[in-house]
């Protein structure tokens, strides 16, 4: 499960590295080729509402392999498309079906113990986050050997045999509600209004995956230009920096089943903070980049495992919807900051884009603390009104 999250969620991160042969091909600008990364995550964002929530209405096994085959379908269109357009357009389409990895976490969540289900969780979302950092170091290998399009023709076949390994593998699980599509899809939205954890979770989740997004949307600009001038594959080399991140989500999840979640947030909010300067600096110091790199990384994929070992224990029958809404505001919140990214490196460069991510991460750091100050309020009431009382 944690292999086929990896390869299923890398789909739409094999376009970063890539970015500036596209724009030379297609003869548009960097900023214009950035937004391939925005349509796939518009199109992941709205695979998170329509497609997510059929987990719990579905026999998921079919469900997955069904996704995964139409996943691989859009990767040989995009292989083969011959104008920007029609690119963006099919990657689009891919984005909406690498959600099949959002339907395999819940999954996994399911089928764990309660006292298991951080680290469960943590350790499928490890592959997951593996899948996406060895993407860019995969896709610019791939490029560097027989140009972009071969990247996604390979995709194509390893979503094929993955359809077939899970119908294999999977055990076939039975729904756990019997909604209509339309109720089901209303029930998220009453899910958000019923679960006031669940906001949160999805604010701190927009915070850091814009912050993510951010990053790695523009990065191939910076090292394709001066004064780094590298080559696809080493811009796609720069994905392995971060699989300290994959660590974070083991650690995350053991703080998670402990109790720890509200700490564990303040401390890799705080490290997506002081991250940014080392990635300002990075504009001419490669070493500060790399360490950079790294500390977003484990920040971001601790908060991300940390919320949702939080989110999944809300409501045990309802945990692709939980998803739905969480994943959805990641996601959304990432094309935003995706296009934003582009537009703000094409105008001001790359310390502009540094402050875009500090400012995410401080907004990170408010919330947290005006969390902890509510809930430290809410504890001391109840004594003061019992004072009172006498």
């Amino acid at each position: 499960m944690a292999i086929a999250c990896g390869a299923a969620v890398a789909n739409i991160y094999y376009a970063q590295p890539l970015l500036s042969t596209i724009a030379h091909e297609f003869s548009v600008s960097d900023g214009t080729a950035g937004l391939l990364v925005t349509a796939s995550q518009v199109g992941y964002a709205a695979g998170l509402v329509l497609l997510v929530p059929l987990g719990d209405l579905l026999e998921r096994r079919r469900l997955i392999t069904g996704i995964l085959f139409v996943t691989a379908l859009a990767l040989l269109a995009t292989a083969a498309a011959p104008s920007f357009s029609l690119l963006a357009a099919a990657l689009l389409v891919v984005g909406v079906t690498s959600v099949v990895a959002q339907i395999l976490v819940p999954l996994a969540s399911a089928l764990a113990a309660e006292s298991e289900r951080g680290r469960v969780v943590g350790k499928v979302m490890s592959g997951l986050l593996v899948g996406i950092l060895v993407a860019r170091t995969a896709s610019g290998l791939l490029a560097e050997l027989g140009g972009w399009r071969l990247v996604f023709g390979v995709s194509a076949a390893l979503m094929i045999a993955l359809s077939l390994v899970m119908r294999a593998s999977l055990p076939p699980l039975r729904p756990t509600t019997n909604l209509s599509y339309p109720a089901l899809l209303r029930s998220v939205a009453q899910l958000v209004v019923e679960q006031p954890t669940l906001r949160v979770r999805m604010v701190y989740g927009a915070l850091q995956m814009g912050q993510f997004s951010v990053l790695w949307t523009t990065i191939a600009f910076l090292l394709a230009g001066r004064p780094y001038h590298y080559s696809e594959a080493t811009i796609g080399l720069f994905g392995l920096v971060g699989l300290g991140g994959a660590l974070a989500a083991q650690v995350a999840g053991r703080l998670a089943d402990r109790g720890h979640h509200h700490r564990a947030t303040g401390l890799f909010f705080a490290t997506m903070l002081a991250s940014w300067a080392a990635i300002a600096a990075g504009r001419s110091s490669l070493a500060a980049l790399i360490v950079g790199i790294a500390a977003l990384d484990l920040g971001v994929q601790g908060a991300q495992i940390t919320s949702q070992s939080v989110i999944y224990a809300l409501d045990p029958a309802a945990r692709s919807r939980l998803t739905t809404a969480y994943m959805t505001t990641v996601f959304a919140s990432a094309a935003v900051c995706s296009a934003a990214a582009s537009a703000i490196y094409d105008s001001a460069g790359w310390g502009a884009v540094s402050t875009l991510g500090a400012a995410l991460a401080g907004a990170g750091v408010v919330v947290w603390a005006l969390e902890q100050w509510l809930a430290r309020r809410g504890r001391e009431r109840p004594r003061g009104d019992v004072r009172q009382a006498a």
